[in-house]
């Protein structure tokens, strides 16, 4: 079954409009959402530390390990202050993702063809360090044949493109993506899924792009909470990913 990790970037970016009261708290939310079922915590810091700071990853880590078997992601750009987080902390997952730091958001895939030479060390250093390697990329199938190639573990395909087309009412908007995960599980390569997934468009990609892993899931899920709570927002997550097999 697909597992549900919680971005709590989103989070960290409202408290950092008061940094002096820790309102609200990364960590108070992030327990919230284990307790509520979530498989794993994602964080993605960047070096502006606009949301995810250090002091976060270090606290997150620390509340993970009252909750044997979930997971801890980190995100980012290996060659942007990233490193060092991930020595220390020591996640489960790092997810190589290749935003610049004036990027608001991921908005692309690695191009494997230009960048495959400089991450295959950093790739090598994080199993090193008893990571699982998941590389964010394009719906591409060729793309995942490189990804196998320079030696990761996993590709998260980028789901931006497919919530806009779904959301124009486009009905083989997962398309691609089956394409891609087909080829990517032919290598060997599991696969996550993330950006812009929503209660209305996750089930209907689960349905379609098969044996997905786990769905990273930040932005709309924290929107949800304001009106519904968090507890029950991530209920409904998990909710959605239980009925993949159900929707159309």
């Amino acid at each position: 079954m697909t597992k549900l990790s919680v971005n709590v970037n989103k989070v960290a970016t409202l408290r950092n409009t008061r940094p002096s009261l820790d309102i609200p708290s990364v960590v108070h939310c992030a327990r919230i959402c284990l307790d509520a079922g979530a498989h794993g915590i994602t964080v993605h810091p960047r070096p502006d530390q606009r949301h995810i700071k250090p002091g976060d990853v270090d606290a997150i880590g620390a509340l993970l390990a009252e909750y044997p078997g979930r997971e801890l992601n980190i995100e980012g750009n290996p060659f942007l202050d990233y490193m060092p987080l991930v020595e220390k902390a020591r996640p489960t997952q790092a997810t190589l993702v290749p935003d610049t730091p004036e990027a608001l958001t991921s908005d692309q895939g690695w191009n494997l063809a230009k960048d495959a030479e400089r991450l295959a060390p950093v790739i090598a250093r994080l199993k090193q360090l008893g990571a699982r390697v998941s590389l964010f990329m394009d719906a591409v199938p060729a793309g995942m044949d490189l990804a196998k190639k320079v030696g990761a573990d996993r590709v998260e395909l980028y789901t931006e493109p497919y919530a806009a087309a779904f959301a124009r009412g486009d009905k083989d908007a997962a398309g691609p993506y089956a394409a891609a995960a087909e080829r990517a599980r032919e290598l060997g390569l599991e696969v996550n899924a993330g950006h812009d997934l929503n209660l209305q468009n996750l089930a209907p990609f689960l349905a379609r792009v098969a044996q997905v892993a786990e769905v990273s899931i930040g932005h709309a899920l924290v929107a949800d909470a304001l009106e519904l709570g968090l507890k029950e927002t991530v209920m409904r997550y998990l909710a959605a990913v239980a009925a993949q097999k159900k929707a159309i």
